[in-house]
């Protein structure tokens, strides 16, 4: 028997569903339809019932989300080229480059070093005359305080665009991710909690003015077949992966159920003083309304950590090593310094976790972190 504990096991996870999947898939191929049909639509609505919200665009991928969204609110008259998009500063890149891929500022604001999420007493200190978006982003499967970003917001007349790609189902008093801004950002990479067997993606919103506009960006900029009102792209979420997503955001609270009792485990287990748990001290509301996409843990000796770990067999990853504005993409921001996300990107190290991650296999990652010794 194989004792090695691998950070995700997607071969385990699909097979819990394999018959499922196979005749989903089966279904499509059989029906010749394999691009905007019955599943595609199917899945929107299934998808939007789920989050709470009237309408889901599926797309290829949660960059174009992101990216479409922003484009989609140029399009309507609702921001123009330079306009200046709040971000934090500790995000992946792909939240920023949907910002300068649509011509627009990124401001970046640090995070909260408990929550990683962004701190939302700096969001405020940050607006100017150019501002018009605030992109929170639901970091490892925890909500940023958006009834607080949501008060800014009304408060600044600004346009909120959730993050949503690691945080399905998370919620604030009962308010899931990708229902409290005008709109969000999901990815369904198939890593995610709700992960499709390939790349894709969806935007939800209440507004269908933004939700018509994004259909016809998504399929050329058409809203009716070969009449094209605008200059869009092709991002279409494809029936396959859509039927995929309708088998398996069946099952997706019962994972989620499975993610807590191991973050659970971890966070009342692990007592090592050279590692810092996430969310210290964290009140039982919070932790009922997290994801656990990832458990990201604090250590100020990631490397011998990391390396100790893997010498007994348990796989562990950095989300994310380099900041966005320490990446070459962006050099130009290469010297700013953002203090508190530059240590936390030296710091932070993800333990395994998964919804076929079993609770012996998490205790057995409990016991290797509490017998670590720098």
């Amino acid at each position: 028997m194989n004792n090695n504990i691998p950070f995700l096991n997607l071969q385990s996870i699909n097979h819990q569903y394999r018959r499922e999947l196979i005749e989903a898939c089966t279904c499509v191929i059989d029906s010749g339809w394999y691009i905007d049909g019955n599943e595609l639509k199917q899945f929107e609505q299934n998808f939007a019932n789920y989050c709470g919200i009237r309408f889901v665009i599926g797309v290829a991928n949660g960059l174009d989300a992101l990216i479409l969204t922003l484009r989609a609110w140029k399009e309507l008259g609702k921001l123009k080229d330079g306009d200046e998009v709040i971000v934090p500063s500790n995000t992946y890149i792909a939240s920023i480059l949907a910002i300068t891929a649509n011509d627009l500022k990124p401001v970046l604001v640090e995070p909260d070093v408990v929550s990683f999420n962004i701190d939302t007493k700096k969001i405020e200190a940050a607006i100017t005359a150019k501002t018009r978006v605030i992109l929170p982003v639901h970091l490892y499967g925890q909500l940023a305080a958006m009834p607080e970003i949501m008060a800014i917001a009304e408060k600044y007349n600004l346009l909120v665009l959730e993050d949503s790609a690691q945080a399905h189902g998370a919620e604030i008093s009962g308010k899931k991710a990708g229902s409290w801004g005008n709109a969000a950002g999901f990815s369904f990479y198939p890593g995610k909690n709700l992960g499709a067997l390939g790349d894709a993606g969806a935007i939800t919103t209440n507004d269908a003015e933004l939700a018509n506009m994004l259909k016809a960006l998504r399929n050329y900029g058409s809203h009716e077949k070969y009449k094209n009102l605008v200059l869009g792209v092709n991002s279409r979420l494809d029936e396959i992966q859509a039927a995929m997503l309708n088998v398996k955001l069946k099952f997706l609270d019962q994972e989620t159920q499975h993610r807590r009792q191991i973050a659970d485990l971890y966070l009342k287990e692990i007592q090592n003083p050279e590692i810092e748990i996430p969310l210290k001290n964290i009140d039982t509301q919070t932790y009922l309304q997290h994801v656990w996409h990832l458990f990201v843990i604090r250590t100020k000796h990631r490397e011998a950590l990391q390396k100790y770990l893997l010498e007994h067999g348990v796989q562990t990853l950095i989300h994310y090593p380099i900041p966005p504005h320490k990446q070459h993409a962006y050099k130009e921001w290469n010297d700013l310094s953002f203090p508190i996300s530059e240590q936390i990107h030296a710091e932070i190290l993800s333990l395994p976790m998964g919804p076929t991650l079993t609770i012996d296999k998490a205790k057995k990652v409990v016991q290797l972190c509490n017998g670590f010794k720098a």
